[in-house]
């Protein structure tokens, strides 16, 4: 299964085309906008053992403290000794209706072993999303997605988006779109101490788990830094991490990057910015990325 996304900053690109869409969603999802997972469980090549990844250095998961749909605590410090998903979704995503059944598999066959948490980032009162969710069975405590709590996980610009957090409230993946149920089981089943042929492997967390770590990468998707002198390359991801993407993501032009690789806007702005670097141009005064004061940007 390829990692389907449907990102929330192209949903008026997709307004005309909704109902069509709808209608022929099994034959198109491929159609939809993509969020690359990140690093997801895969088999190394010209080798039949899967491979599945988890950040080297985790950080704790963000404090969750609230009711789910039904008025029932959902508190992360009741998560101790379980694997949990932290699923971002709504109603109206057609990839996050898709992957309902395979998260009710998951928890039937983890039991008590994996929690799942639905947070709905739906604008339709939750009285509508728990109907919907009875219709569909879905068993796993529902959470109203407020702005606060989608910003502590440092932003979710694509539905569904799924964190894998371990037995310690680590969180050691994420993933965006549709991601295979059977890479899932070998993620979970290695977290909780299971029999495996997976292989784990680690990697740094450059802003593919939390966004905000995309400030930490030295290289990013599709940017090639090549004429560029070692402290040139250090201005120009500097930049990078103080400049806006223009495309309505309201990231960085970084972690637009590393959050969708085939935005064009991106791009086009952190090409021209190597340009500028590399012949000597001063940046244009532009406003300075969310959480970058004046001082710090010039």
């Amino acid at each position: 299964m390829v990692p389907v996304a449907m990102s929330k900053t192209n949903l008026g690109r997709l307004a005309l085309l909704a109902a069509a869409a709808l209608a022929l969603f099994g034959a198109t999802r491929a159609m939809l906008p993509r969020i690359t997972a990140a690093a997801p469980a895969a088999r190394a090549e010209g080798a039949s053992q899967p491979v599945i990844r988890f950040v080297k250095n985790p950080e704790m998961a963000p404090p969750l403290q609230a009711l789910d749909l039904l008025g029932k605590p959902v508190n992360k410090e009741n998560w101790g000794g379980k694997v949990v998903l932290v699923n971002f979704w709504a109603t109206w995503c057609p990839p996050c209706r898709e992957e309902i059944p395979e998260l009710l598999e998951l928890k039937k066959e983890f039991k008590d072993q994996l929690e799942i948490v639905g947070m709905s980032e739906d604008d339709d009162p939750p009285a509508s999303v728990l109907k919907f969710a009875r219709q569909k069975g879905m068993t796993y405590p529902i959470v109203m997605a407020t702005q606060e709590l989608i910003d502590a996980y440092g932003g979710v610009p694509a539905l569904p988006t799924s964190f894998l957090i371990d037995t310690q409230g680590r969180v050691v993946q994420k993933h965006s779109g549709l991601f295979p149920i059977e890479a899932y089981r070998l993620e979970i089943g290695s977290l909780l101490g299971l029999p495996t042929d997976a292989r784990v492997e680690t990697f740094v967390d450059n802003g593919q788990v939390f966004l905000k770590n995309a400030a930490n990468a030295t290289e990013l998707p599709g940017v090639s830094f090549k004429g560029l002198t070692a402290d040139q390359k250090k201005v120009a991801l500097r930049r990078m991490n103080m400049e806006n993407c223009t495309c309505g993501c309201k990231l960085t032009l970084a972690e637009c990057r590393v959050n969708d690789t085939e935005c064009p806007v991106s791009g086009k702005l952190a090409g021209q910015i190597v340009k500028d670097v590399a012949g000597g141009a001063k940046p244009a005064r532009t406003p300075p990325a969310k959480g970058t004061s004046i001082t710090e940007s010039f």
